[in-house]
């Protein structure tokens, strides 16, 4: 994982909130922009704010993690 501040351009990336969020309070979420090899992750309070990067493998476990009962 690796932490990248805002600085860098992300004009080609394009962010996401999961189905799952709540339409109701639409800042209460994380957004997440997928690449070849790279899933990014952002605060969606805080949009120029830091980013998390993730390799696929390291997103791929932490999904499988998070989603068990």
């Amino acid at each position: 994982m690796t932490d990248k501040p805002s600085a860098g351009n992300d004009a080609g990336l394009d962010w996401f909130k999961s189905s799952y969020s709540d339409d109701s309070d639409s800042n209460e979420c994380v957004e997440v922009a997928a690449t070849p090899g790279t899933v990014h992750v952002r605060d969606s309070k805080n949009t120029q704010g830091p980013r998390l990067a993730f390799t696929a493998a390291q997103w791929a476990a932490f999904v499988t993690y998070t989603s068990k009962p």
